[in-house]
């Protein structure tokens, strides 16, 4: 089979022609054309076998000089558990003042990532 991937590692985005084979529930991937580095390749067979995203998003800050704070998940999760990452990252708020790094959810859902902070608010006084 043949599928064409549009690569997100990096700012080429490359266009990429990935050839495979199913069997048995496994993917081979047979050939990639069009990667500009060595990343696309990695990019393509994940995509195939393991589609996985990672969430910015921002969560509301209570007596903040800013009324949202940026965050961010650690590491990627599989792509069909974004709306389910997203569900509990909207319950999130947090009082002022809070640090860039803070965790505000270890192991969100259980999937090995944590969601943190990325954006310094300071409290209003």
């Amino acid at each position: 089979m043949r599928r064409t991937f549009t690569c997100i590692v990096c700012p080429n985005g490359c266009e990429i022609t990935a050839d495979y084979e199913e069997r048995g529930g496994a993917v081979d991937v047979t050939a990639v054309s069009g990667n500009l580095c060595p990343r696309g390749k990695e990019y393509v067979a994940q995509e195939l076998t393991d589609p996985r995203r990672t969430i910015a998003s921002s969560v509301k800050v209570e007596s903040g000089e800013f009324p949202l704070a940026s965050v961010r998940l650690t590491a990627p999760i599989p792509k069909n558990r974004i709306f389910d990452a997203m569900e509990e990252i909207k319950k999130c708020s947090v009082k002022a003042p809070v640090k860039s790094g803070t965790v505000l959810i270890h192991d969100i859902l259980g999937l090995g990532s944590d969601l943190i902070i990325t954006k310094d608010v300071e409290a209003v006084i």
